[in-house]
């Protein structure tokens, strides 16, 4: 193996690899479907190719990875604009339990067993079908849980109880620096922020991350080298 080429293009199936899954999406980052899930690791498998010297022409490994995206990219489009080619590409929803029964014509075709299910509802806090209205088996292989009435969560809305809307926290400071463009963006200023952090007897470098709500209140979040006094997990 040519050392000095894989030193070569490493970082360059490396950068090429990164532009194109920044050009294909967030979407190579969330639950994929199958096309997405193959193409990625064609992909990804390219890109090693290329870095370990198995193209003689590192263009031939460039272009190779640029085709594959490129038909990514127009199938996408493509089955926005086709239902047909959506469910043919991504697949469909499946209701595998409803109303106290079981579809098992639907686990079937879903090719998943009654103990996966029972594992993906007691990891989403359900132990009792008894609390469970609707199962669906979605596209990307998650199940979403309509509880009954009875058993979901109490809202504000059925205690007539009228509450005011939360926001996005702002970071403010991390790890020491401030973040001066979100700092603007809550309506404050430098001064504001250390007037509140003299408030909490805390210095900017104290600071691990910093953050300010839509009340205007800055909750922050010191610098800590301890180790848990209570972690199980050794």
């Amino acid at each position: 193996m040519d050392f000095f080429r894989v030193f070569i293009t490493a970082p360059i199936s490396l950068i090429v690899l990164f532009l194109l899954a920044k050009l294909m999406g967030n979407k190579q980052m969330s639950e994929l479907n199958m096309f997405d899930y193959i193409n990625g690791i064609t992909i990804g498998s390219i890109a090693a190719e290329l870095a370990t010297g198995e193209f003689t022409d590192i263009y031939d490994g460039v272009m190779a990875m640029v085709i594959y995206s490129l038909v990514a990219i127009l199938l996408t489009v493509l089955s926005q604009r086709s239902l047909v080619l959506r469910r043919f590409i991504t697949g469909k929803s499946i209701i595998i339990f409803d109303n106290g029964k079981f579809y098992n014509k639907n686990l079937k075709t879903a090719k998943i067993d009654i103990n996966e299910i029972l594992v993906m509802c007691r990891s989403k806090g359900y132990f009792n079908f008894d609390e469970i209205q609707t199962i669906v088996l979605e596209s990307n292989g998650q199940l979403s849980i309509l509880p009954k009435d009875k058993n979901r969560p109490l809202t504000p809305d059925d205690m007539k109880i009228t509450v005011l809307q939360s926001g996005v926290e702002a970071v403010v400071i991390q790890d020491g620096k401030v973040l001066n463009k979100n700092l603007r963006a809550t309506g404050n200023n430098a001064e504001w922020l250390k007037k509140e952090l003299n408030k909490q007897h805390t210095k900017i470098s104290e600071v691990f991350i910093a953050f300010c709500d839509n009340n205007n209140t800055l909750k922050v979040h010191k610098k800590n080298k301890a180790h848990p006094t209570n972690d199980i997990f050794d």
